[in-house]
């Protein structure tokens, strides 16, 4: 083993430097991941542009690697050993509470990063908490007892492995939060990596009907959509969406809306819920930042008989599912995977996804030994 880690550590604000750390002390209950790949999401480019916290930390939250050193107590407990290829959950929970008893994760406090300083969450926790290794842009990873690990399947590659939390979040907010199954007709809103795994596992739950919504620029992204299984594709700058879901919807409106914009403003919510059929549909809305909606339609949502949910994150199940998913090879995976990049690229990788690098990024692989 070296003794030092290479990283890339945001520094600044959309500010990343290379810097070699200490190599860490893998106690009996512990271990290290060699990060093979770590995908670059959608809430890197708006978290790259923040204030540090903290301090400098690596980032890099969606990652896939060998276990490279493993404690005795630590594989015993998991059931794993040197050598296997894992998927590496974000979330550090606490283990005890209700919501872990139950795999949700997301809901566990000890991982609520954003409200407790103390909490850490992969590709989240700066350095200054020892051993410093929280981030999938690094060589390395380290693994305290409570990662939550997943075995990667036969014959599914590291890249492709790597799409499993955006394909994990598809599941739960299509399948578990929306409800999507046999003849569902379904508004998936923004063809990024999320939403297109969506319409994949709206897809493959038999849904009657996938509309997919998006801006001119995403025409490369709404192609992606029609050949990963959606019905219909919308520019909303160039159609009349709601009319264009009516007519394909012969009047009757959408089952389910899915809102992957992400900070879309108040037009993607609007759009949903007037394209919502005339009682009992349900919106999942991933909403980011600190958008405000002072008028919202809170009646009309109601009259309509709407449930709203909120997406966020995932749960055990559904990256269970995702890996199992990824690996039937049902779906053209290469027109995700469509770049990758370097420890030295990491600050173009995540502008790419942000649509300021490689054009015609969707799924973006940071390959550390690259």
């Amino acid at each position: 083993m070296p003794e030092k880690v290479l990283a890339a550590l945001k520094v600044a604000p959309a500010t990343t430097e290379l810097r070699e750390l200490d190599f860490p002390d893998v106690p009996p209950d512990a271990a290290l991941m060699k990060v093979e790949v770590a995908g670059v999401c959608g809430t890197d480019v708006s978290q790259y542009k923040l204030p540090l916290r903290n301090g400098p930390l690596i980032m890099g939250h969606e990652n896939v690697g060998y276990l490279a050193k493993v404690g005795s107590a630590f594989a015993r407990h998991k059931g794993v050993k040197e050598g296997d290829l894992m998927f590496l959950e974000h979330y550090l929970p606490c283990g005890n509470c209700e919501w872990d008893h139950i795999g949700e994760y997301r809901h566990c406090a000890a991982t609520e990063w954003f409200y407790d300083p103390k909490a850490i969450r992969y590709g989240y926790t700066a350095t200054d908490i020892a051993p410093s290794l929280w981030g999938g842009f690094s060589h390395y990873l380290y693994l305290p007892l409570n990662a939550v690990l997943h075995a990667v399947p036969d014959g599914l590659s590291p890249e492709e492995a790597g799409i499993a939390t955006p394909m994990s979040n598809g599941i739960q907010w299509t399948l578990f939060d929306g409800g999507v199954g046999y003849a569902s007709t379904v508004l998936v809103q923004g063809p990024g990596q999320q939403g297109l795994c969506c319409v994949m596992a709206a897809k493959q739950a038999g849904a009657d009907r996938i509309i997919v919504t998006g801006t001119s620029n995403d025409a490369r992204r709404l192609e992606v959509a029609k050949a990963l299984g959606a019905d219909a594709v919308i520019d909303v700058q160039r159609e009349d969406a709601l009319a264009r879901i009516l007519e394909i919807t012969g009047g009757r409106g959408v089952d389910v809306v899915i809102d992957c914009t992400a900070g879309g403003g108040t037009a993607p919510m609007l759009l949903g819920i007037e394209a919502a059929k005339r009682r009992g549909a349900t919106m999942v809305v991933q909403g980011e930042g600190n958008a405000t909606f002072p008028d919202f339609p809170i009646g009309r949502l109601t009259r309509k008989g709407i449930t709203l949910k909120s997406a966020r994150g995932h749960s055990y199940r559904a990256v269970e599912l995702a890996l199992r998913h990824l690996a039937s090879r049902r779906f053209p995976l290469d027109l995700m995977t469509t770049h990758r990049f370097g420890l030295a690229e990491v600050d173009y990788a995540i502008k790419s996804v942000g649509g300021d690098g490689a054009p015609g990024a969707i799924h973006v692989s940071v390959m550390p030994w690259k």
